[in-house]
């Protein structure tokens, strides 16, 4: 079953030469024609740029190219791209990791669930079920949870997975709100923007929450050449303090006025 609504995928990029995949990109597009990709290269210094171009070539109506000149972080690659798609006439918009970790034929599977009149938001979760293939290493898995009990405890609702690399939002304004300012944090960006979107929604996180769904993946594979080292996890336990501060304190009050000043 192809796409009801048009669909734009951002796709961030940063030295990736080595794990993209063109053809899987284009045979997904010969399958979707309501489907586009609009990838963003992150100041990359490899051949990542040359690459995604190459695609680009190939199909000239349904492939865009955003070129950043210095690299920025997936955050904002993430947000610049958002910002680009929300601006053209798509009714669903949202990012998918590069590595294609989440293979591309859940999009239609996600895209789907947006079809509900009651659902905006749709997140890629990574459950380990029988009948699935997440293959996670061990130590990421275990952190992983450790993590998302963080991340529900600040934002006030229990959900399972909200770093997988695989969203898709309905194109609303208070979305184009959410993109509009720089994150504050960058490998943990995926909560602040959900942290966003409860605080720019005016009423309470689970009432909020009850638009939202996560969907199950068939399939996670955890491809080599992840861009997450050890000092990143030391990176990431600042972020989650800095996320406190601006959720959990006093300070919340100078993050709204920040969202919402013009």
């Amino acid at each position: 079953m192809g796409f009801v609504r048009n669909t734009r995928i951002i796709v961030p990029c940063y030295n990736e030469a080595t794990r993209l995949n063109p053809e899987t990109f284009l045979c997904a597009l010969k399958t979707e024609p309501n489907l586009s990709f609009l990838f963003v290269d992150d100041g990359s210094t490899d051949d990542t740029l040359k690459i995604i171009k190459t695609i680009k070539e190939k199909n000239l109506s349904q492939v865009e190219v955003l070129n950043l000149e210095f690299n920025s972080g997936k955050a904002e690659a993430v947000r610049r791209g958002m910002q680009m798609a929300l601006e053209g006439q798509f009714e669903n918009v949202g990012y998918w990791d590069a590595d294609l970790a989440t293979p591309l034929d859940a999009i239609t599977s996600l895209s789907h669930m947006l079809e509900d009149v009651e659902v905006d938001i749709v997140i890629g979760s990574r459950v380990c079920l029988l009948g699935r293939r997440i293959k996670r290493r061990a130590i990421r898995h275990y952190l992983g949870r450790i993590f998302a009990t963080f991340a529900s405890l600040l934002l006030g609702i229990t959900i399972y997975d909200t770093q997988c690399g695989a969203k898709i939002f309905k194109n609303t304004d208070i979305l184009r709100q959410v993109f509009e300012k720089p994150f504050k944090v960058n490998w943990t960006f995926d909560v602040e923007l959900l942290a966003r979107l409860l605080i720019l929604n005016g009423t309470s996180p689970v009432e909020s929450s009850t638009r939202w769904a996560e969907f199950p993946l068939d399939e996670w594979i955890d491809v080599k050449g992840s861009k997450i080292k050890a000092m990143t996890y030391l990176q990431i336990g600042i972020e989650i303090a800095t996320l406190y501060y601006y959720l959990r304190t006093p300070a919340l009050r100078f993050y709204k006025e920040f969202l919402t000043k013009r």
